[in-house]
């Protein structure tokens, strides 16, 4: 009987021991405190900006959270939340603005507790101190150049200088943006547009900046903006033409039950977004000007098509569609080598829907040449390609109804007028004179 008793209290005695260990055991088991990341560490920020958090916790469930701001040995509370249960993972976006802290550098305290059984059923807490500079003084733009003279449907330019480094700046018009490439002299060049579909009284262009704390400057400037009338054209189609060029866009419009049917989607949809991807090709640009002196036309070439020009297209005698021709058809013999405008580098070749083979030539600064309809392309993306080099051969591939060239002049993604670039005396005047503001 006494030998039961002792086991009895021996078991006892044990299992206070291992209880106390795993109690132990899973009160010291999570030691780490939750992760916390922020997105504006050692940021320029405004009264604008959100910052965006993240906790995270391996082990445990996020219990609390509190954020404070600290300048000049002020604290103001920021924000502060209990999590539900169950969450170990979360990310906040937390504004700035409800902190009302004047310009300059300040401390955001982050406190973050999680559920752990550690420090006596407190949980862990992570104290994260994030230093960022509050900046609510916008950039100013200084203009350099002489106020540029623009045609609707041409090309302008602006130098300029900004006040203090920024993310992006340039040529706003609408919700189109130009923009300024960075120079050697520190100074910035943007090329930009008089879209030939804004009329004269709606142009109004604002230089544009926005530094790295998203302040932004975005005024107009003194521009001579003058109006151009466009011609307009019918276009007659055939069944022969239909029947002959639309089954090529079978692939791309699986929707269509006749070619008339195929002609129209692929003469609205699929141009607009070919233009949209002009738009992401003008981005691909060199920060420096590549081209030098006038740019050479297609040779031995007649002018089929002009810029600008406003296309009715007819069919059984009644308008189906309208369209803008934003190139030059340019038509010599078939087959015709195509040589470069103007120095620059290939950033595009291959099939672009309407506009059938295609070459894009970068010649700095967003502005770029477009040589459509080719046959037959003889260069590569990447080759640095000169003045009068062959880049390829004429011919009717896309929505051509014949052998030529569409030769297309690209500001940013946006098509200008080419025959101003075939001009020695309007790029001297219009171009090269404005930038030499010294």
């Amino acid at each position: 009987m006494a030998s039961l008793k002792k086991t009895f209290f021996f078991i006892i005695f044990l299992s206070l021991i291992c209880g106390g260990a795993i109690a132990g055991w899973l009160l010291f088991k999570d030691q780490q405190g939750p992760i916390v990341a922020i997105d504006k560490e050692n940021a320029r920020v405004n009264k604008s900006s959100v910052a965006t958090l993240s906790l995270h916790d391996v082990t445990s469930e996020l219990k609390n959270l509190s954020i404070a701001v600290r300048k000049n040995s002020k604290t103001i509370p920021l924000y502060s939340t209990a999590f539900e249960p169950g969450k170990k993972s979360i990310t906040l976006s937390i504004p700035l603005a409800s902190a009302n802290i004047s310009d300059g550098s300040f401390e955001m305290i982050i406190t973050a507790t999680d559920t752990s059984l550690a420090a006596f059923g407190k949980g862990n807490t992570t104290r994260k101190v994030v230093i960022m500079r509050m900046d609510n003084t916008p950039p100013s733009i200084t203009i350099k150049s002489l106020p540029p003279n623009i045609w609707q449907g041409g090309t302008g330019v602006i130098a300029y200088t900004v006040s203090e480094p920024v993310e992006a700046s340039g040529v706003k018009v609408k919700e189109m943006f130009f923009p300024g490439y960075k120079q050697a002299d520190g100074s910035y060049i943007s090329f930009f547009a008089f879209p030939q579909n804004i009329d004269k009284k709606d142009f109004n262009p604002t230089a544009f900046a926005m530094d790295i704390a998203g302040n932004i400057y975005n005024q107009p400037f003194s521009i001579n903006a003058l109006a151009r009338r466009f011609r307009h054209d019918k276009i007659n189609l055939s069944d022969h033409f239909l029947n002959s060029k639309m089954p090529a866009f079978t692939k791309d419009t699986p929707q269509a039950k006749t070619n008339l049917e195929r002609f129209l989607i692929v003469n609205q949809k699929i141009r607009a977004a070919n233009r949209a991807k002009l738009l992401e090709i003008g981005r691909q640009t060199s920060s420096s000007i590549l081209w030098k002196s006038k740019f050479l036309r297609f040779p031995n070439s007649a002018t089929r098509a002009g810029f600008g020009d406003r296309r009715s297209y007819m069919y059984d005698g009644k308008v189906i569609d309208e369209q803008t021709h934003l190139g030059l058809d340019l038509a010599s013999r078939k087959r015709s080598p195509i040589p470069a405008a103007n120095k620059g580098t290939v950033v595009f070749c291959g099939n672009l829907g309407i506009y059938g083979n295609v070459v894009i030539i970068d010649h700095g600064l967003g502005l770029q040449t477009l040589y459509a309809h080719m046959t037959e392309i003889k260069t590569t993306v990447g080759s640095v390609v000169n003045q009068g080099d062959i880049i390829g051969s004429s011919g009717s591939t896309g929505m051509s109804g014949g052998d030529h060239l569409h030769f297309g002049v690209i500001v940013s993604g946006i098509p200008v007028t080419p025959i101003e670039w075939f001009d020695p005396r309007w790029i001297q005047y219009n171009i090269t004179d404005k930038l030499n503001f010294d």
